[in-house]
């Protein structure tokens, strides 16, 4: 599906979808409850739905009303192959817990997931003391927090080079709200004690500021957009949008749960995404419309995406019209016109959205090629898109 977005003026409100990353971690540990939980949510993405898929394969039952899903754990595996489409998060969440259980299951990854990093655990996993590199992913550290505390023996988790700090914490939330107890210190090492369980009532899944940052950004630069029931207190790293487009000068007004920005003179700023990969392609956008050089650090981090992001945030954009290259773990944007034409998403959702939001200030349009990657975390982004645009 190809989809073209014309220069234009943005004005009204979106809501963003269910934080991908927190519902599915409230999907895991509800799976791992010996009760039944009840998670609200406003919507659910390709993701997600894998996750749920998952847990069912693995004994849950899951009823959905509305914007509730009902799920009754318990570990009885109806299909012992279970297929994790192109979700790194779901694949590195049940590894370890699949590796509690002296079973014999078949892990299927469909797209880039057959080629990105996956964590290898010798079965059955026991307590005891684990080193853990946190370089590549916190996915890795996150799956291991959600299965030791089932583990018949206590543990210690000795982590050194840890990214994404902030994906821990949000796990480590979860996993609290469930009673689960982990003793964190400095994110080095973590004691987990054994034989816990879980269980939790009723789980509400905050949405998504990495979803909001793209519609953010189109506040920005093309008019004024309210975003609606955020949580700013949110552990999301890439809730950091809001302080970097305050940073560039944009007009910004903060209500109880909401955020309208709005577009100003913009310039050049110096960011470090290490921390929040995913804010790379709306900051790509963003620095384009920015006035100067940009530059973005955490470029190493972009590698083992749904594509190689740095490679192909350059590529595109160069095709746009956009001066953009990378030096070490930099990326530099200099800010000018973006000409527009044609925007291959490599099936990277992230990439597709980055894409469309730069047509609106493209001089001839965009195009964005494959732009139906959304699905995988945002299935209504260019329905949302079209309600702001003044078509």
């Amino acid at each position: 599906m190809n989809i073209f977005i014309a220069n234009t003026l943005v004005s009204g409100k979106i809501t963003p979808p269910s934080s991908k990353s927190m519902l599915q971690r409230s999907i895991a540990t509800s799976f791992l409850s010996n009760t039944e939980t009840t998670i609200i949510y406003n919507s659910i993405c390709d993701d997600s739905e894998v996750a749920l898929r998952v847990i069912m394969d693995l004994g849950a039952e899951v009823g959905k009303i509305e914007n509730e899903m009902i799920i009754q754990g318990g570990f009885v595996p109806v299909e012992c192959d279970l297929n994790f489409g192109e979700s790194g998060l779901a694949l590195r969440m049940f590894t370890p817990i699949l590796a509690l259980y002296d079973i014999d299951f078949k892990i299927i990854t469909e797209g880039t997931l057959r080629n990105r990093p996956a964590i290898d655990i010798k079965r059955p996993l026991q307590g005891g003391i684990h080193n853990v590199d946190g370089s590549i992913s916190s996915q890795f550290l996150t799956g291991l927090l959600m299965a030791l505390p089932l583990a018949k023996e206590d543990s210690v988790l000795n982590v050194v080079d840890l990214k994404s700090k902030s994906y821990i914490d949000m796990t480590l939330d979860v996993l609290e709200s469930f009673g689960v107890k982990i003793v964190n210190e400095n994110y080095k090492k973590f004691t987990i004690k054994g034989g816990q369980s879980y269980s939790a009532e009723k789980i509400i899944v905050e949405n998504d500021w990495s979803s909001a940052a793209n519609f953010i950004v189109a506040g920005v630069i093309a008019g004024s957009v309210e975003i609606c029931d955020m949580n700013f207190d949110s552990y999301q790293p890439d809730k950091n949008i809001i302080d970097i487009v305050k940073t560039v000068g944009a007009k910004v007004e903060r209500k109880s749960d909401s955020i309208i920005v709005s577009k100003n003179k913009l310039k050049a700023f110096v960011y470090n995404a290490t921390d929040s990969p995913d804010l790379f392609p709306p900051l790509v956008v963003l620095a384009s419309a920015c006035k100067g050089k940009s530059r973005i650090k955490g470029v190493l981090r972009l590698k083992h995406k749904e594509s190689n992001r740095a490679e192909v945030l350059v590529k595109e954009f160069t095709k746009l019209g956009i001066n953009i290259s990378v030096s070490g773990d930099e990326m530099i944007v200099e800010g000018g016109n973006i000409i527009g034409g044609e925007i291959d998403s490599h099936n990277d959702h992230r990439i597709a959205m980055a894409g469309a939001i730069a047509g609106l200030v493209s001089e001839k349009g965009i195009t964005v090629k494959n732009a139906e990657c959304v699905k995988k975390s945002y299935p209504d982004f260019f329905k949302d898109l079209d309600k702001i645009m003044d078509n």
